[in-house]
C-alpha cells in the first residue's frame, strides 16, 4: 500500500478467500455455492492494512470499485461548494461503500479511514459481469442499496437531539451486533463533531445529550467507550421505525 500527497491509498491488492472471512454471511449472499463464491473470490482484493487518515477515494475521482470493510472503521463525507464537510455515513465490518456513485459514474464523496483498516475493493466492471451469472449477487447488491435510501430517508426524518443521538447509539449497537459484538458495550471511533455533523447538530449539542444519559444512568461514557446501562429507557426516546 503507498499513499500519495493527497492520503489517496494506491492500492496493491491481494485476493484472499472469502470462505476464510469471518464477515462473509454479512457482505455475500448466504446462499452462493461453491462456484459461484470461488467465482466471486477471483474478483475481490483485499488491501491494506490502511491507517487512519488514509483515503479509499476522493469526492471527484473516477468512480471504478466499490468497497466492504473487512476490519475497522471508514467515514464518508462530502464537501459543499462553501468548503463545509457533511458527514454522510460511518461503516463497520461488513458493511459496503462506494453504491452512491454507480449513477454518476464519479465519486460523489470521500472515503476517509478512522483507524487501522483492511479492505475489500471489488472492481465494478467485474462485479457487473459476475451480477449477471449470479442473480443473488445481484439481488443483495440491490438490498444494500435500499439499506443506503432507508438510512437517508431516517436521517431527515424530524426529531430531537435526544431521539437522534439515542438512536444513533442504539443502531450503533446494533450493527456492531450482526459481526458478534456486544452491542451494548462498545467504541465509538468518530469524533463528537463528526457525530454531530452527521446528526446535524452541534458538536456542543452531542457532549450536552450525552452527559445528560450519563446522570440519568442511561449509559457511562469513558473518552470514546460507550455501555449502555438502561436500554429501555433509551429505546423509549429512540425513533420509531429508525433502520440502519
Amino acid at each position: 500500500m503507498v499513499t500519495g500527497l493527497s492520503n489517496v491509498v494506491t492500492f496493491r491488492a491481494r485476493h484472499t478467500a472469502c470462505s476464510v472471512c469471518s464477515l462473509k454471511d454479512i457482505c455475500l449472499p448466504m446462499d452462493l455455492d461453491q462456484e459461484s463464491r470461488k467465482a466471486l473470490e477471483l474478483i475481490i482484493e483485499t488491501i491494506g492494512p490502511l491507517h487512519k487518515g488514509d483515503y479509499l477515494f476522493r469526492q471527484g475521482d473516477p468512480f471504478n470499485a466499490l468497497y466492504a470493510v473487512r476490519s475497522g472503521y471508514v467515514k464518508t463525507y462530502l464537501t459543499t461548494e462553501s468548503g463545509e464537510e457533511q458527514v454522510l455515513g460511518f461503516y463497520v465490518p461488513g458493511e459496503m461503500l462506494g453504491l452512491n456513485s454507480i449513477h454518476a459514474e464519479h465519486e460523489r464523496c470521500s472515503a476517509e479511514v478512522l483507524n487501522t483498516s483492511m479492505i475489500c475493493r471489488l472492481p465494478f466492471n467485474e462485479l457487473s459481469a459476475a451480477c449477471r451469472n449470479i442473480p443473488l449477487l445481484q439481488r443483495q447488491l440491490l438490498r444494500l442499496m435500499s439499506r443506503e435510501l432507508v438510512m437517508s430517508e431516517s436521517l431527515s426524518a424530524i426529531q430531537t437531539a435526544e431521539e437522534r443521538i439515542a438512536t444513533f447509539l442504539l443502531c450503533w449497537g446494533e450493527r456492531l451486533a450482526r459481526q458478534g459484538f456486544s452491542p451494548r458495550h462498545y467504541i465509538l471511533p468518530m469524533t463528537r463533531q463528526d457525530i454531530g455533523n452527521y446528526l446535524h447538530l452541534a458538536p456542543e449539542t452531542v457532549s450536552r445529550c450525552l452527559g445528560s444519559f450519563v446522570e440519568k444512568g442511561w449509559i457511562d461514557t469513558f473518552r470514546r467507550e460507550v455501555k449502555i446501562t438502561n436500554q429501555l429507557e433509551l429505546n423509549a426516546h429512540c425513533l420509531n421505525g429508525w433502520a440502519l
